[in-house]
Formats: structure tokens, C-alpha cells, sequence
């Protein structure tokens, strides 16, 4: 983004919170987990003001000298200043800064250090323009303008645990200007301390009711407190001023999921979506709503969209869509959603992504009943994996279903070796063998399996177990 003030020209990379996150939202077993985000439009972002008319004429008032937080300067000094300032009226910067680094020194005037410091930032010299700030306050320690533009490029840099002591200051001297809150707000807020941040953008909002950044950031502020009610109504009010901004929208959709009012969140996702300004993010976060709701259909329509929008990135979150939708026995749109993410990725897939999405086809045939089907998926997630306990077992039981014993013992063996899923194999393979009768047999599986995973339901099966075998 740029910032010009004459010939002043900043490109400003501002560093905001994000997500989170993360992915948009996480899943548990069997909802889809949405929480509210503090990420809303909050990735790298810039603040508008920087290109405004007042923000310039700020920064150009700076070189004007405020009496009683100023550095005196003798007569023979102020002539040498009133030189400097012709070399800048007449846009001789160069010729400015050499007269400025001759004259300056320990017995010099801060206000050299200061002129000098101003003519490096607006020449984007700005490891220059800092070292002139901080001699000038080491000279003067109450040279408040110093001060405060020594904050303005530390924000722009984003070092913003060097920015507040150089603001605060300034606010300390006197200063009023509400550029000086508003970046306070900005800095606090970077460093997560969003009660002061919310004080410092109420009082540049206060000031300054007409820059739109002050009103983002005391939203954003109220938001990562929590005040979800006060985040909504002043998103509100925003909305009415700007309609278009997206992220107006996202910020109170994301304080409506704060309140547990997921459908309003869920009218703002489909609005941004309708302005053609949603993210990947965003529709997936609405189709989590939409599954909470029981909206099966409209969730798998969100889920595509975000796909869709972005074809490129991986297919673990849909999977994990699908996975959910499945325990929900919402079988029809988990089918739908696995065929658009085969179509979209076809062979792209990696092969933990293809072995989620067969013990998902072998769910869905074992719940509608399609023994062979289930086979032949489980044999499929075998071959891709020979260490998959839980598609081995599945196969055991299946072939214990099937009266084919001496093939379930088989598979049962297979998953013991594993350590993950020795405990529930053994479960399993002592089940089977109690349904033969062979109870003696049966109980050393019982007995290992608790050892390795104690359970009540388990020790009661074993003490029954061991009851029929000692009447026998």
C-alpha cells in the first residue's frame, strides 16, 4: 500500500491477527466445531489513512515548531534551520540532509536531529530517520513531535513493543491529535493487549468520528474481548456507512457465532458470497453452521463453493466435512461431497487423503448394507496401507459376519501386531471365539487387552467370560 506525503512514499506491510484459524473451523467426531474468528479480514491489511489528505497535511505541520515541547534553538541556529527550509520548499532534500548531518552535533540543537530525521522518512530512509528521532529525545527528552513520529515509523514497521513507549510519550506531552490514539490502538492491538487498544481507538473515534480505521479497530477490539453485543451493533452502524466492505460482514458474522446466533452469522456469509468477496475460510466456516443446523444439503453446497474457489489446496478439510456428515447418517451428501473432491483432485489425491476417503465409501456401504462393497473398499485401504488396524479389524469382522472364522483370525492377528490397535484386535478375535464356544481361549486376549486398555465394559465381558468358562 502506499502512503504519499509530497514526495513521501511508504509501502506499509501493517501485520494483523489472524484465524484463526486456522482453517476456519475444527471438527470434533461428529459436529463440525464453529467458533467464533477473530480473523475477519484481518490478514495483512493496511490502515487507509496513510493516503488521506489530513494524514499528509498532519505529517507536513511536523516540521513546525511547538514552543513549550521544543527544543530552544540560538539566532545563529534558526538561520541555519530557515536555510534547510528553503532546500525543502525548493524539494532539494539531498542538499537539505547534507547541511543538516554538517551541522548537527552533541552541542547542536535537537531540533537539527529532528529536521533530519523528518527528511529520511519522507525519503524512505527509514533506519536513518529513526537514528535522527531517537538523538533528538536523547537531547530533549520532551520533544514531543520526536517522539510521536519515531512511534509512526515503528508502527509502519511493525515493531510495535518499540512503538508504544514512543506514542505514550507523545500522549504524555500533550498530544491530542487523534492519529496518535489511532496508532496506539493499532499497536496495542498487534500485541494482543485489546482492553488499552479498545481505550485508545475510543478516543481517536472521538476525535476523529470520520476515519473508518479507528471504528475497525475498536470493533476488532470489542470482538477479541468478547463483547460480542457491542461488536455486532457497532458493525452495524458501520454496514449502514459502507455496505460494500466485506469485512464489515465477516467481523459480525463472526461475533453472531460469539453469541450462538450461527444462522445470522450464516445470512452474513451468504451476503459476502453474494458480493463475489468470500474466502475459502468463510464458506467453510457456513457450511459448518449449516451442518449444526441439520442443513445437510446447503452445507455440501458450502463446502463446494469453497473448493471450488480455490482448486489448488488440499482436500483435508472437505474430508474432514465428509467425515462429520457421515456420523450425522446424512449418507446422500457425504457421497456428493466425496465425488466432488475425487472429481476436483482426482489423482492430485495424497494417500492419506485416498485412504480417509475409501473408510468413508466403506462406511457409507456398510450402512446401506453392501457387504461386498465394504470388502472390497477395505481391501482397497489394506493395499494402500498394510498397517491400517482399523480397516483389518473392520475385515475381521466382516469375515466373522460371513462364518469364514480362520479369515477373521487372520486379520484379527494382523492388527494385533500393531500397538495402536492390539487392545480393541484382541477384543475382537476373544468375541469371535467366544461365539465359538472356546471361552479358555478367549480369555488371555481378554486379560492382555485390559492391560493395555483398561475399560469397565471390558472387565465385565472378561468377568462373565471367566464365570461360563469355570462352570464348563
Amino acid at each position: 500500500m502506499k502512503l504519499e506525503t509530497g514526495n513521501l512514499k511508504f509501502e506499509i506491510g501493517l501485520l494483523v491477527l489472524i484465524a484463526l484459524v486456522s482453517g476456519c473451523a475444527s471438527t470434533k467426531t461428529a459436529d463440525a466445531v464453529v467458533e467464533p474468528k477473530a480473523g475477519s479480514a484481518l490478514s495483512r491489511t493496511e490502515l487507509e489513512l496513510w493516503n488521506t489528505k489530513r494524514f499528509k497535511k498532519q505529517f507536513a505541520e511536523s516540521y513546525i515548531a511547538v514552543t513549550d515541547v521544543e527544543p530552544r534553538v540560538t539566532t545563529i541556529e534558526r538561520d541555519e534551520l530557515m536555510k534547510v527550509q528553503d532546500l525543502i520548499g525548493s524539494d532539494k532534500m539531498d542538499e537539505a540532509a547534507r547541511l543538516l548531518e554538517k551541522s548537527r552535533g552533541e552541542a547542536v540543537s535537537a531540533t537539527f536531529d529532528f529536521m533530519l530525521g523528518n527528511i529520511y522518512l519522507q525519503t524512505e530512509q527509514l533506519e536513518k530517520a529513526v537514528a535522527a528521532y531517537e538523538t533528538a529525545v536523547e537531547k530533549y527528552p520532551k520533544f514531543r513531535r520526536a517522539h510521536r513520529n519515531l512511534g509512526l515509523i515503528y508502527v509502519q514497521q511493525g515493531e510495535f513493543e518499540k512503538a508504544l513507549p514512543a506514542l505514550t510519550k507523545s500522549v504524555e506531552l500533550g498530544d491530542t491529535e487523534s492519529l496518535t490514539y489511532g496508532l496506539l490502538g493499532f499497536a496495542y492491538s498487534s500485541i494482543e493487549n485489546n482492553l488499552s487498544a479498545e481505550s485508545a481507538y475510543r478516543q481517536a473515534v472521538l476525535l476523529d468520528p470520520a476515519t473508518m480505521d479507528w471504528k475497525m479497530g475498536l470493533a476488532r477490539a470489542l470482538f477479541k474481548q468478547q463483547c460480542y453485543p457491542e461488536a455486532v451493533a457497532l458493525c452495524a452502524a458501520l454496514i449502514d456507512e459502507d455496505p460494500a466492505r466485506a469485512d464489515l460482514w465477516l467481523l459480525q458474522a463472526n461475533a453472531y457465532v460469539g453469541l450462538k446466533e450461527p444462522l445470522k452469522a450464516a445470512e452474513n456469509y451468504e451476503l459476502v458470497d453474494q458480493l463475489g468477496q468470500s474466502t475459502v475460510d468463510s464458506l467453510n466456516m457456513l457450511g459448518d453452521i449449516y451442518v449444526n443446523e441439520g442443513l445437510y444439503e446447503m452445507a455440501v453446497d458450502a463446502y463446494i463453493r469453497a473448493m471450488e474457489q480455490n482448486p489448488d489446496r488440499n482436500a483435508e478439510r472437505p474430508i474432514r466435512a465428509a467425515k462429520v456428515l457421515v456420523t450425522r447418517g446424512a449418507l446422500r451428501e457425504t457421497k456428493a461431497l466425496i465425488q466432488h473432491v475425487e472429481d476436483l483432485h482426482g489423482a492430485g489425491l495424497g494417500p492419506v487423503d485416498k485412504k480417509d476417503l475409501l473408510k468413508l465409501q466403506a462406511r457409507i456401504a456398510v450402512a446401506e448394507g453392501q457387504g461386498e462393497e465394504e470388502v472390497r473398499v477395505l481391501e482397497q485401504i489394506v493395499e494402500l496401507d498394510p498397517l491400517d488396524g482399523e480397516a483389518l479389524i473392520l475385515l475381521g469382522q466382516h469375515a466373522g459376519r460371513a462364518n469364514e472364522p480362520e479369515k477373521a483370525i487372520f486379520y484379527y492377528e494382523r492388527a494385533e501386531s500393531l500397538e495402536k490397535y492390539e487392545a480393541d484386535a484382541k477384543v475382537r478375535h476373544a468375541q469371535l471365539l467366544v461365539s465359538q464356544s472356546k471361552y479358555t481361549e478367549a480369555l488371555p486376549l481378554l486379560r492382555r487387552a485390559q492391560e493395555i486398555k483398561p475399560r469397565d465394559d471390558i472387565q465385565k465381558y472378561l468377568d462373565q467370560v471367566e464365570r461360563v468358562a469355570k462352570s464348563r
